[in-house]
């Protein structure tokens, strides 16, 4: 059972119906106990760092989340889902995250002419070919809202690239861990292939 991590952030049904539309059962949960059973884990997410480690202590889903990463069983993080993952966050201060990759998060630099948040449709470069992006051709379209980004500290965990103002690893990949930076629940046809392919691992 795919089960998608509901702690009070993220747009949790889009991603849901996503998977409905692949032809996927996905469950929205809070219990940490259901989380620990789960088959294969979504961590999404939208909002600020900091909200987001905190409502996962205050609900009791560290532990279960890093259960699930340990356990070897399929993980995928959606947005700040992804960005939890990582060590530490300086979005508006300095704030621990999970530290299941070992990286930080740091905001677009300013720029003449770039927009910060990043907003909208970009391409994504893999590294090298991974399951999750089976049958999706390189350099397609994914849509991307988020004024952060991840900076992993072994660029063997990078699974693709995205230009920006900067090149920035818009997904990474380690053993059973998959997380994205754009949304594919909001990416059309490749975002959908995206899930279907995360269905079937």
């Amino acid at each position: 059972m795919i089960t998608i991590v509901d702690y009070g952030m993220g747009n949790l049904r889009s991603v849901q119906k996503a998977f409905e539309k692949v032809g996927a059962e996905a469950v929205i949960c809070s219990d940490p106990d259901k989380i620990s059973q789960a088959s294969k884990l979504i961590l999404p997410g939208v909002g600020a760092f900091r909200d987001a480690i905190q409502a996962l202590k205050d609900q009791s889903l560290v532990e279960p989340i890093l259960e699930h990463a340990r356990s070897g069983k399929p993980f995928l993080g959606i947005c700040l889902g992804l960005q939890l993952l990582f060590d530490v966050s300086y979005e508006d201060g300095e704030y621990e995250g999970l530290g299941i990759i070992p990286g930080k998060v740091v905001r677009f630099e300013d720029q003449p002419d770039l927009k910060i948040p990043h907003m909208g449709w970009n391409q994504i470069e893999r590294t090298a070919p991974h399951p999750i992006l089976e049958g999706i051709p390189d350099h397609d379209y994914f849509y991307f809202v988020h004024s952060y980004y991840v900076a992993p500290e072994n660029e063997s965990d990078v699974a693709a690239w995205t230009d920006y103002g900067c090149r920035f690893a818009s997904m990474v990949a380690r053993d059973n861990i998959v997380a994205s930076q754009f949304h594919p629940e909001k990416s059309q046809d490749a975002g959908l292939k995206l899930l279907q392919n995360f269905a079937s691992f």
